[in-house]
């Protein structure tokens, strides 16, 4: 990683965002819109979250980084919308550190404001690092930017690592599961009770559920039946960039 994040590497966006679309089951069209940032980097060419985040996040370099993703997602919400495709938001990943700021709800809201895109437009993205967070000033600030219209969605949830029982101690309205929550579907009635439980008790948290890693339509039919109405994967669609992103032949 270099030691400054650049605006520009070659003559390209050192911040690239990519899109996939998080369908509605029952409808099949697009609702949500989920953005990945690869970084264009000298020396190293182009980096994935899974190479970038961890020591972004050490650095604290993650917090410039999430103003310049963050800055052209407003972009994005504003060229989407421009073409015509119909989404409820779109997410940008957000760091936890970056809540840690007294600064960073003033600094968000004038962002969007500069940008004059609506704050329901956009959903922050966390990990679900986020359920080992301590520091109580982290739920105040979700709540306080929830307040202002904008929607926050965990990912990941239901992994190995993840203490599920957390999330009850923070404010959000989606919840991505992990992909290797859809691998246990169909291995045997008791997998598939496990998924359906986790389902329900994100609903109980008034949260709603996003199925990632959805292949197939079986899998995206029984998310359905356990009362799972969104799903991402390479059945809903890959990440791609702005110039690939189109609307289904049926959102015409």
């Amino acid at each position: 990683m270099p030691e400054d994040v650049q605006t520009l590497v070659d003559g390209l966006r050192a911040v690239e965002l990519y899109y996939r679309p998080i369908r509605e089951s029952s409808s099949g069209h697009t609702s949500f819109i989920q953005t990945q940032t690869r970084l264009n980097t000298p020396g190293l060419g182009v980096l994935t979250p899974e190479n970038f985040r961890d020591v972004s996040e050490i650095t604290n370099q993650c917090l410039t980084l999430f103003e310049l993703e963050f800055a052209q997602t407003l972009e994005s919400v504003i060229k989407f919308t421009d073409k015509d495709i119909m989404f409820n938001w779109m997410s940008v990943y957000m760091p936890t550190d970056y809540m840690r700021d007294i600064r960073a709800e003033r600094a968000i809201m004038e962002i969007c404001r500069k940008a004059e895109v609506h704050t329901n437009k956009i959903c922050f993205c966390v990990s679900s690092k986020l359920l080992e967070e301590k520091d109580g000033r982290v739920a105040i600030v979700m709540r306080n930017l929830r307040n202002r219209g904008f929607h926050f969605m965990l990912t990941d949830f239901g992994s190995d690592s993840c203490p599920m029982m957390k999330l009850s101690e923070f404010p959000v309205d989606f919840v991505m599961l992990s992909p290797e929550v859809t691998q246990f579907l169909g291995k045997s009635e008791r997998s598939d009770g496990a998924v359906k439980s986790i389902v329900e008790f994100i609903g109980e948290m008034d949260a709603t559920a996003i199925a990632d890693g959805v292949q197939n339509s079986i899998q995206a039919e029984k998310f359905f039946s356990f009362g799972c109405n969104y799903t991402a994967g390479s059945l809903a669609g890959k990440y791609v960039g702005e110039r690939y992103f189109r609307k289904k032949k049926d959102e015409e």
